[in-house]
């Protein structure tokens, strides 16, 4: 970065996990990065106070009517005209699920840089959204800990010479606990994440392994590669973020404290690295213990894959199912054991396997969801 460049960043979500680590980021480094724009959804309070202490003047509040004329953007409509609006470098997008897509594009659109913490974006729309950056002149840089260190490890291999991805996965908070118990966990068992500090669908689709199977999703697309050179194993410590195998049997792995703020950094200040204030890994007491997942505990995996190998639709499909099962767990509609069922119930659905464009895209989404919501009001009654 250059002496006198500071970057401009649109905070999308700064209320949320994301929203919290970027902030931190850019305290520690308010010599290279300036917040001129943040949204949150619905916690007005929380966003005024961002925007005062970084004396941001550009605020969005998307999930309801706001109450202080400081908000100058509301709604989902608000929101995108936000991020048309503001002159900035890149856009960090927090949001969580499907809802993340249009804020994407938008930022796409407008030739802002994507740091991409939405990996609904790319599993639902991974071809229109790489054709739409490339369009643009735009680069999709991942914020997620596991393709942020596929990412930065690709981009130092020639693909020729790449054999595999390794995603590692937590496990998420039941991944000890017996799966002839799994029936009877609530929600707020769910939460109880054992590395992570993360909000509460991402939390519950860690103990689930949606989220691992998003992430297997998501890197077909981001690194065109096929479903079946993409690897998941379990990493309890969560200290390997990803690795990559070569054909001469070589394995890179990225490692790091499991800390967002690392990933988030290095978005922000690509192509360079900077300094990094934090805590480090301390080498004399890490124990990697690595195995492969038990698909009885975790069968939203195997869907997933088999989302990945259908194509077309189905990734979006898996998606839907899954955000309308969690809401309808969350909402103690349905068990945590009836999540994949709902996603399997809908992938087996009769789809068309195309997808045209962006409001293509939007319809099929409510299709999915339509037929996801009456499998669980026929679980529910």
């Amino acid at each position: 970065m250059g002496k006198n460049s500071r970057k401009r960043i649109v905070l999308l979500g700064c209320t949320g996990s994301i929203g919290s680590s970027t902030l931190s980021v850019v305290r520690a480094h308010k010599d290279l990065f300036d917040i001129v724009a943040v949204s949150a959804h619905t916690n007005e309070e929380k966003l005024l106070s961002i925007a005062n202490e970084f004396g941001v003047s550009s605020l969005a509040l998307s999930g309801k009517q706001p109450l202080h004329k400081a908000v100058g953007y509301h709604g989902q409509a608000g929101l995108l005209d936000m991020v048309r609006d503001t002159d900035a470098d890149i856009v960090v997008n927090g949001i969580a699920g499907a809802a993340g897509l249009k804020s994407s594009v938008a930022a796409i659109e407008t030739g802002k840089d994507l740091g991409l913490a939405n990996k609904e974006t790319m599993v639902i729309a991974g071809g229109l959204i790489k054709e739409l950056a490339s369009k643009h002149g735009t680069r999709i840089l991942p914020v997620d800990s596991e393709h942020a260190a596929l990412f930065s490890l690709l981009e130092k291999t020639e693909p020729c010479n790449v054999r595999t991805l390794l995603l590692t996965a937590s496990g998420g908070a039941f991944r000890d606990l017996p799966v002839e118990q799994l029936a009877d966990v609530t929600w707020r068992d769910a939460l109880a994440h054992p590395t992570w500090n993360m909000g509460k669908k991402i939390t519950i689709d860690s103990a689930s392994m949606a989220n691992k199977g998003l992430e297997i999703l998501e890197a077909c697309e981001l690194f065109d590669m096929p479903e079946s050179r993409v690897e998941v194993v379990i990493h309890p410590r969560s200290c390997i973020h990803g690795m990559i195998t070569t054909i001469d049997g070589s394995v890179y792995a990225q490692m790091s404290l499991p800390d967002m703020r690392i990933p988030i950094q290095n978005a922000l200040s690509y192509p360079d690295l900077i300094p990094y204030p934090f805590d480090r890994i301390d080498f004399t007491d890490l124990e990697l213990n690595l195995h492969a997942p038990d698909c009885n505990r975790y069968p939203c995996l195997a869907l997933a894959r088999q989302a990945a190998q259908t194509g077309g639709i189905h990734p979006l499909v898996f998606n839907a199912a899954n955000e309308v099962a969690v809401e309808a767990f969350i909402g103690e509609q349905i068990g945590f054991t009836d999540i994949p069922r709902v996603i399997s119930y809908c992938l087996d659905g009769n789809w068309e396997n195309l997808l045209g464009s962006f409001d293509h895209i939007e319809e099929l989404d409510k299709k999915a969801r339509e037929r996801a919501s009456e499998y669980v009001r026929a679980i529910y009654t």
